[in-house]
Formats: C-alpha cells, sequence, structure tokens
C-alpha cells in the first residue's frame, strides 16, 4: 500500500499555492521545510533558527495561531504571514508557516536616482525594470534611472494587476507591451512600446501566461 511521506505531502500542498505563497515547517526551534514561491522567497535554509519577531516565533511562544505583517527588518523584504502550531499527544512539536507577499504599500509612484536628484515616476509610466551590472535600472517614458531596491522588493512594491516578473532580470509592466512572440521552447519575446524586446524566460512563462490569460 502506498504511504505519502511528510515530505511528499507539503509538496504537494507547496505546488498548490507555489504561484503566491511560500511554505515552512519548524520544530520548536529550527526550520525543517521549506518551499519559496514565485511570488516570495525568505531564503530560509533545513536548520536555521526560527528568529525572534517572526510569525513562526509568535506562534510557537503562544501555542496558538498567528497572523500579521512583518516588515523588511527581519529576513530583508517585508512579507504577511500566516503561522498554525502543531501538538502531538498535547505537546507542542513545531508550526506550519504560509508567507505571502506583501502588495503595495501605499506608494504610487517610483522614485529613481538622477545625476541632480531624484524624481518621482507615476507607476503607470514605468514601462520595465531590470537588473544589470548589479543595479537596478527603471525605465519610464522618455526616462530612465537607478533605484536602490532589487526585484525581489519591487515585486512587493508595484500592483501586481500592472506589473509582473517575467525574467529573473526583468519585470515588466503589462500596459506598456505592444505584442507577445513565440521563442524558443516555453518561452517568449516581448515587443514593449518603446521598441525594447524583453525575454520570459521558462522558469516564469507559465506563470506569466497564467497572469495574461493566454
Amino acid at each position: 500500500m502506498y504511504r505519502l511521506t511528510t515530505a511528499s505531502l507539503l509538496d504537494v500542498i507547496g505546488e498548490l499555492f507555489s504561484d503566491e505563497i511560500s511554505i515552512a515547517v519548524s520544530n520548536t526551534t529550527e526550520y525543517v521545510y521549506y518551499r519559496p514561491s514565485k511570488r516570495i522567497d525568505l531564503k530560509i535554509r533545513n536548520g536555521d533558527p526560527v528568529k525572534e519577531g517572526t510569525i513562526a516565533h509568535k506562534a510557537l511562544e503562544t501555542e496558538q495561531k498567528a497572523s500579521e505583517f512583518i516588515d523588511r527588518n527581519v529576513f530583508g523584504v517585508p512579507y504577511h504571514g500566516m503561522a498554525v502550531p502543531f501538538h502531538n499527544g498535547g505537546k507542542l512539536e513545531g508550526c506550519v508557516t504560509a508567507i505571502y507577499p506583501a502588495f503595495t504599500e501605499g506608494k504610487s509612484v517610483v522614485t529613481l536616482k538622477t545625476h541632480d536628484g531624484w524624481k518621482p515616476i507615476p507607476f503607470q509610466d514605468v514601462k520595465y525594470i531590470e537588473v544589470k551590472d548589479r543595479k537596478t535600472h527603471v525605465y519610464a517614458n522618455e526616462f530612465f534611472g537607478t533605484h536602490k531596491s532589487s526585484l525581489q522588493e519591487f515585486e512587493y512594491v508595484l500592483p501586481r494587476e500592472m506589473f509582473v516578473r517575467c525574467h529573473r532580470s526583468f519585470i515588466v509592466n503589462v500596459n506598456h507591451i505592444q505584442e507577445i512572440y513565440p521563442d524558443t521552447h516555453s518561452t517568449f519575446m516581448l515587443a514593449m512600446d518603446d521598441n525594447t524586446r524583453i525575454p520570459v524566460s521558462q522558469s516564469y512563462s507559465s506563470y506569466f501566461r497564467k497572469l495574461l490569460g493566454f
């Protein structure tokens, strides 16, 4: 008779929510399982201690379900989380944590560094964001500049109905895509309205298609 292991079950659950939600499991002191999603990755490793200030730590300390927003000071990125402790024979054994991306923080502009100072750019004017030469470059209508945030951090700030991660080096504003062309197997090329060509990598292609509905 086939018996599903705990790790296999967690992988199945993780796959169900792989686009949006990361799953972490800990015992009472350290993480024993972690599966990141495409939207958020806290870069937890098996054996990492459960840090004070995290949702998991609060759930273990109170032995009750915990749900709240955690700012970027703990893992370097902001996130929403829900942690549920579990017991065996009445004894606390650990907890399971679901980690959600912290969508928009109430901002409506991206403030870019210029030669003389800074320039606020409305979200709708941002065409795409690219990481190259270890810098984050933001391209807007007739303007481009650099920003201190990483692409991962931008994913949590930018409105999800407008911006899509399509490559490890690119986030695009879907309103500035003119056409989508098939490229190699399971990949695409985006023709932007400023004549830029941006690739959709294989690892993001299914997620990209799902969000754009094609």
